[in-house]
């Protein structure tokens, strides 16, 4: 009976967890609270929704990239890094 009382879905958790907060912060501050609390889930949203545009946005220039031009970038800068080294030798 006692776990029934206190589930996480029972009514009766959720009051005392709203008079809890109501005693906690008193009426004035609840509007605040309650617009801070807002605007922080908007933030999320934002910010979740922004880095899986980033996502599908690197994932389609990926697909565009072709192969035999990315092992052709990857043999010059090879060579660039051998010649940089080759010039600090010298010194």
């Amino acid at each position: 009976m006692t776990m029934l009382l206190f589930a996480i879905e029972s009514p009766t958790i959720i009051i005392l967890v709203v008079a809890a907060i109501f005693l906690l912060f008193g009426g004035s501050k609840l509007p605040q609270l309650a617009r801070a609390l807002g605007q922080s889930k908007k933030a999320f949203k934002e910010g979740i929704d922004e880095a899986d545009r980033d996502t599908k946005d690197s994932r389609s220039k990926l697909e565009t990239v072709d192969d035999e031009a990315l092992f052709e970038e990857a043999r010059r800068r090879a060579q660039q890094m051998k010649t940089d080294d080759m010039k600090k030798i010298e010194r």
